[in-house]
């Protein structure tokens, strides 16, 4: 009977949620309510535990759902294409909400702050994506930009394309952001070179460059800390 009643309570995490709170339970549990349903053969809390399986290292629980593709998690008996949205739009809600709660602490004049706000965003992707954040006279963000996703180097950004945003919203410095796949943020022979670049352009167009960061899997490199701006 106690085998039973075991089974029973761990097939019904929303009455837990109700009693309890979220915070009573499990990754496991939290992601069984979204998914409501499971199969015939496998309920919502084995199947819910057979998706955060998909991710793999480094990025395990429910941190690697943002790295598991739509594709792959139709892969799974009794994932349909609407469940496996609905998952990709939990990992994508998190990563905002965490981004939210940094961003009225962000200072943009501060090269750590605002590589530790881009850290969880950047960190992830598994292309190179190229950010272009617009600042007013007092380093407050105006706007942002993506201006590039899979290039395989930074060299490729036209510096041209960098300003004609820049001078679209009326910003008065510029900031670069980017991120390694690999992990390490170490600047390459490109990065040097688009940084000189969008340096000078800046200069002549009266909307200096302020700073590149290159991000890495919890690191960062920042060309003025370093030096090299």
């Amino acid at each position: 009977m106690e085998k039973r009643s075991n089974i029973i309570r761990k097939e019904l995490p929303y009455e837990k949620f109700l009693k309890y709170g979220p915070e009573s339970l499990s990754e496991t549990e939290l992601l069984a309510i979204i998914l409501r349903t499971g199969t015939k053969d496998c309920n919502s809390v084995e199947l819910a535990g057979k998706i955060l399986d998909l991710a793999t290292s480094p990025y395990k629980g429910l941190l690697g759902l943002y790295h598991i593709s739509v594709e792959e998690l139709m892969q799974l008996r009794g994932i349909g294409e609407v469940k496996a949205v609905k998952i990709k739009c939990i990992a994508e809600l998190s990563m905002r909400m965490a981004k939210a709660r940094k961003e009225p602490l962000v200072k943009f004049e501060s090269p750590k702050s605002v590589a530790d706000y881009f850290m969880e965003e950047l960190r992830h992707e598994e292309r190179e994506k190229v950010l272009l954040l617009c600042l007013d006279n007092k380093a407050q963000l105006i706007s942002r930009f993506v201006l590039s996703v899979g290039t395989a180097n930074a060299s490729l950004l036209s510096p041209r394309e960098v300003f004609k945003y820049a001078l679209r919203v009326q910003a008065v410095h510029i900031m670069v952001l980017h991120n390694h796949p690999s992990g390490d943020p170490i600047p390459s022979r490109q990065d040097m070179e688009i940084t000189r670049r969008l340096y000078k352009t800046g200069e002549l167009m009266e909307i200096p460059l302020i700073d590149h960061i290159i991000i890495g899997d919890k690191k960062y490199t920042s060309f003025r800390e370093s030096g090299l701006l």
